[in-house]
């Protein structure tokens, strides 16, 4: 059951910004909404946080990571449906002018579904609500869809347009044949993409949570759609237990249902195996990251609102005390529509070849063309009319064939019609996609948030961030005691073998010891070591524990072993307390 959590989102961004992990862009212009910079401790925060999850889905799951542009041609959005249908509902408030997301204002008032209701019930609904900027009430106002993808031009003279992506997911699609290609011509396989989208939010007011600019990593995963309750690693997650808030307990106002994912799977809940998987792997990894499970819930998509192509989608919500239930994760399955899609803009297959065990005899009704009588009526259209013909379908008054926009009957009397029966070795199949998709950004202000502590030490207010080791920018602190006597030169020497181990060591010889703790607990920093007198005497220093605040005392030469074990949790501190 959740507990009540207090709202720290104003002291997180205020320490996230003192101490560097997030600050406004441009902030000497005036910063701009939707848009941050990670500083350098958020910067190494953000690339521990992908690194993770590339360890799940590159090296445990055997995806290989492309990079694609984050510019592309207006065709490639077309396919996809964002030129047509990617926008949001806007209204415009009358009193102060500010652009607005209606289904928002719409929520703030407590009116429920507003994102699936149209545009006038919309404006209607939300008469009595108030402005967010101003306070003042609305009344009558108009609310219109605005495209949320940047364009661009293409080259000089405006002659091709173009669009920032507004996700990763459509580069790993237009890659399809290449990347078949790379997987032996062989189902399932699966690419994966960190990079940066681009949605032009109409107002966002939500600090990381809604940005202009952000990342995501996203898998897409091409699977047979026959075999979809066959996942080859089901067995890892299949007695995998969690809660499940189904759209049937939505609509009844009840609470979530735990499940394993193959009893999910059993009562129809969750759509397939591989759905299931990837919900499972996703509640693994937030976990691992440092999400806290009490404040972590799958959702399922209302029949309403869910894409009309999908088959089954779960959002991986992260609770807020400051924005309440806030989606991180989005798992579909997306069915064959990208793929298809695509090879309908572009006219190139997108399928997958699947051989038989053996072959079927197949009955076949040919065309064989004239040649001679065809090759001097139609000459230069000749050669791509017998190639039309092969395929088409032949009635008693001839066959009807495209040769590009043209149309063309070719009578009965021009070829022939043989009945055969022909071994068939497979077939060509559209593979379904199962996507997961990640906010990088929302997954690190979620870990912020929750990390962020206050307590007491020696008898002062201490704030800690109480970040997982694995994803603390700072892994471990070394302090002398004091900066003479030798101390300071085995403390710079400590760091450097941290250093040549991969470790992210950070030397302080800058105020009193207590001090340095202090600021190390405020950015995360797990572990910090204090050379002192007896290093010199029997070379061992002291290991502090962030959390507890207790210390062990440790050879020199076990350092770097002790803390990498710490950091990826293979022991605890506990351990060494024994």
């Amino acid at each position: 059951m959740l507990q009540e959590s207090p709202d720290v989102f104003e002291n997180v961004m205020e320490l996230a910004k003192r101490r560097g992990f997030i600050w406004p862009t441009s902030e000497c212009y005036g910063a701009v909404a939707g848009f941050i910079d990670y500083g350098p401790l958020g910067a190494m925060m953000k690339r521990r946080v992908e690194n993770i999850w590339r360890d799940f889905y590159i090296v445990q799951e055997g995806y290989y990571e492309i990079e694609c542009p984050t510019i592309a041609q207006e065709a490639v959005f077309i396919a996809s449906g964002h030129v047509k249908g990617f926008s949001d509902k806007m209204c415009q408030c009358p009193h102060c002018r500010e652009y607005l997301r209606a289904d928002h204002v719409a929520e703030a008032g407590n009116i429920h579904n507003a994102s699936v209701m149209k545009n006038e019930d919309l404006a209607a609904a939300i008469t009595s609500c108030k402005c967010p900027a101003c306070e003042e009430t609305l009344g009558n106002v108009e609310v219109f869809n605005f495209n949320l993808m940047f364009s661009t031009a293409i080259g000089p003279g405006s002659q091709r347009v173009g669009y920032l992506r507004p996700e990763t997911a459509q580069g790993m699609f237009v890659d399809f044949s290449r990347l078949l290609r790379f997987y032996r011509d062989k189902l399932p396989f699966g690419a994966v993409q960190v990079g940066k989208s681009y949605r032009n939010e109409i107002s966002p007011r939500q600090g990381m949570i809604r940005l202009r600019e952000f990342t995501q990593a996203e898998a897409e995963i091409f699977v047979h759609p026959d075999e979809k309750n066959s996942h080859p690693s089901f067995g890892r997650y299949k007695d995998y237990r969690m809660p499940l808030l189904t759209h049937v307990q939505q609509q009844r106002c009840e609470a979530p249902v735990e499940l394993s994912m193959q009893e999910a799977v059993d009562m129809g809940i969750i759509a397939n195996e591989y759905v299931a998987y990837y919900v499972a792997l996703t509640h693994e990894l937030l976990v691992t990251l440092g999400i806290k499970s009490e404040r972590l819930r799958f959702r399922q998509h209302l029949p309403d609102e869910r894409a009309h192509y999908a088959t089954d989608c779960w959002d991986a919500e992260v609770f807020s005390p400051r924005f309440g239930w806030v989606e991180t994760v989005g798992i579909a399955d997306r069915t064959d529509y990208d793929l298809r899609a695509h090879a309908t803009q572009s006219g190139t297959p997108m399928t997958v070849f699947i051989q038989y065990d053996e072959p079927k005899k197949t009955p076949r009704r040919r065309i064989i063309p004239k040649m001679s009588v065809l090759g001097k009526q139609y000459r230069t259209k000749a050669k791509a009319i017998f190639a039309a013909l092969e395929t088409a379908l032949p009635t008693p008054e001839g066959a009807d064939i495209e040769i590009g926009d043209e149309k063309i009957h070719i009578p009965a009397d021009l070829f022939e019609v043989r009945d055969e029966v022909i071994d068939t070795r497979g077939e060509d199949i559209v593979p379904h996609v199962i996507e997961p998709s990640y906010g990088i950004d929302r997954m690190c202000y979620a870990l912020l948030e929750q990390a962020y502590d206050e307590d007491t030490a020696e008898g002062e207010k201490r704030t800690v961030m109480r970040l997982s080791p694995k994803v603390a920018p700072v892994q471990v602190a070394v302090f002398p005691l004091m900066t003479r006597d030798g101390l300071d030169t085995i403390a710079r020497g400590i760091t450097h073998a941290f250093h040549k181990n991969g470790i992210l060591a950070e030397y302080d010889d800058s105020g009193a010891i207590g001090r340095r703790y202090r600021r190390q607990d405020e950015i995360g920093t797990p572990y910090a070591i204090t050379v002192d007198y007896d290093t010199k005497e029997n070379k061992s220093v002291t290991l502090r524990d962030r959390d507890t605040m207790e210390q062990v005392r440790l050879p020199i030469g076990e350092l770097t072993g002790t803390v990498r074990a710490l950091v990826e949790g293979r022991i605890t501190f506990a351990f060494l307390k024994q």
